[in-house]
């Protein structure tokens, strides 16, 4: 491995550049391991705050997710970077989008709770698509009867919402509140 540059600003530079040349989140453990550890964990994070600082008046910005830092377009020029790969993302029915909310807000439930909350049987299929997708897995089984599967959401679901935590997702009031307003559309 090449030797740790002296020079904070070097290292800075190194690691926006493998921040840059990735599209999947790094870890800090990651980023240490270029400079074969001999790099605090602290230090790194210091430097990951000061680059996220220095690309606050830029149009993409760096992210702190559940698997790492990266960088991202921001938000508002998303429909002109979505204008040069016109494909759309897979769109899914609002089963689906109950079932992950519920899985999302609820974890870890099972297949037979979230039934008792949507009031109507899960297909199979839904379960599925959210597996494939790689949003949601099962962490266990429910010591009952039957031993059912317990299911709960995945890191790559909060980084592909853009989050660290469950905590940083929207108060379920406000998912209702969006929910009425695309009812009455």
């Amino acid at each position: 491995m090449p030797r740790l540059p002296s020079n904070p600003a070097e290292i800075k530079r190194i690691l926006e550049a493998a921040l840059l040349a990735t599209q999947e989140p790094l870890s800090v453990s990651e980023l240490r391991h270029m400079f074969d550890d001999e790099l605090a964990a602290d230090t790194v994070r210091k430097l990951l705050d000061e680059l996220r600082e220095e690309w606050q008046e830029r149009p993409v910005e760096l992210l702190q997710m559940a698997t790492g830092w990266r960088f991202r377009t921001r938000p508002e020029y998303a429909p002109y970077i979505e204008a040069l790969n016109p494909e759309k993302p897979p769109r899914y029915s609002r089963a689906v989008m109950e079932t992950l909310a519920i899985i999302a807000y609820r974890q870890p439930v099972t297949r037979g709770d979230i039934e008792d909350i949507r009031g109507v049987t899960v297909a199979t299929q839904v379960v599925k698509a959210l597996e494939e997708r790689g949003w949601v897995d099962v962490v266990g089984y429910r010591d009952t009867p039957g031993r059912p599967a317990l299911f709960a959401t995945t890191k790559k679901f909060l980084d592909d919402l853009g989050l660290r935590s469950l905590s940083e997702l929207p108060p379920l009031e406000q998912i209702n509140q969006t929910l009425e307003l695309n009812d009455a559309l």
